[in-house]
């Protein structure tokens, strides 16, 4: 390995005591890295209209839809426990990067900003590649 590199570790011990929350995957930014009260600030009352929801965040017209996981795949959050230390007399296991599963989830709501998702987006796009990929890859009958 090189003298540079970070090898991320998934604490799968974790998956067992992940929540489950409804996840929203929102059109901004958000300049702020640890623990925030989510659910004090964001509780969108949703709109259903046929396919779209719409919800208003902060005075702006969000419209949405639901975006289920690729069959066989679950979508996961994590959390960093440690971090990797850039200090060039650390370890090489001080080195590395270690995540817990915080969250687990088969579907989420996909905000746009005033317009709805479209089949355009690539948030869309990548839930579909897994299927595509395995046609691409798989075996051709001549």
């Amino acid at each position: 390995m090189a003298a540079n590199s970070c090898v991320t570790t998934v604490q799968l011990g974790s998956l067992s005591q992940a929540d489950k929350p409804q996840i929203h995957l929102l059109p901004c930014e958000v300049e702020h890295d640890g623990p925030a009260q989510v659910s004090k600030f964001f509780t969108p009352t949703v709109k259903q209209l046929k396919c779209e929801r719409t919800v208003s965040f902060r005075g702006r017209g969000l419209k949405g839809q639901e975006v289920n996981c690729p069959k066989g795949y679950t979508g996961l959050v994590l959390k960093e426990v440690q971090r990797p230390s850039s200090d060039q007399e650390a370890s090489n296991t001080e080195k590395d990067r270690i995540v817990k599963v915080s969250s687990v989830f088969h579907n989420f709501t996909y905000w746009n900003l005033e317009t709805p998702p479209t089949s355009d987006d690539c948030v869309v796009m990548a839930m579909a590649w897994p299927k595509l990929a395995e046609m691409i890859h798989a075996p051709v009958d001549d």
